[in-house]
């Protein structure tokens, strides 16, 4: 079998709600895609005690990882998924958007995201957004139960992200597009965090490693 590609799976994380409906999410996209994608959740990573240990640790899976996938509900999203999805363009990791609530919010107008502007427009970044409100009725009123209501609705939204993970991967990665060597990139970011992550991924064979791993890969 190919090697799977890893999703680092960014969102909320501070409710029941929240930390089954990731679970939920990330186990369909598993299935659905036979395999061919693998999500690593910051809820499902380990025990950090410490505030910087936690941080360090989920900028070191999304620096290995082969694409992103940011859940953006809420009227305000939440500011770790905005700082992480920040580091992921900043490291041209092909990322995709999603969201699933129904509110209009941002500040791009009723054409633009339901999100704010600085957050919008980046390359190798696609967007799968539906109204849930609309789709939970519309299943329920087709199938009644619960169980039935969350198979349906997880497999059609497991089925979207997963053709838009397909194509956004399929966009040439802008380090080989403009001729920049992804090592230096890389060992840049290394530096960037600050304070004890730099020791644990700053050898320039771990990245070496790392960098060819994504290009056999296709995603660098």
């Amino acid at each position: 079998m190919t090697e799977p590609f890893q999703i680092y799976f960014a969102g909320d994380l501070f409710d029941h709600k929240d930390l089954i409906g990731n679970s939920l999410l990330r186990s369909y996209i598993e299935k659905i895609s036979a395999g061919r994608y693998r999500c690593a959740m910051p809820q499902d990573l380990g025990e950090e005690i410490d505030p910087q240990g936690i941080r360090n640790r989920n900028f070191k899976e999304i620096l290995e990882s082969d694409l992103a996938l940011f859940n953006f509900d809420g009227n305000e999203l939440d500011s770790g998924t905005v700082a992480e999805f920040i580091f992921a363009k900043f490291m041209d990791v092909p990322s995709v958007i999603f969201r699933s609530d129904f509110r209009s919010s941002g500040d791009q107008g009723s054409t633009g995201d339901d999100w704010n502007l600085m957050l919008s427009f980046f390359p190798r970044t696609r967007s799968f957004q539906y109204n849930a409100m609309a789709w939970y009725k519309a299943s329920k009123a087709e199938f009644g139960t619960d169980d039935a209501v969350i198979r349906d609705l997880y497999t059609k939204v497991a089925t979207g992200i997963i053709q838009t993970l397909d194509e956004v991967r399929q966009e040439p990665s802008l380090m080989a597009n403009h001729q920049i060597d992804p090592e230096l990139i890389y060992q840049w970011a290394a530096l960037v965090p600050g304070g004890h992550f730099t020791p644990d991924v700053s050898d320039k064979t771990y990245l070496r490693n790392l960098v060819l791993r994504k290009q056999k890969k296709g995603v660098l």
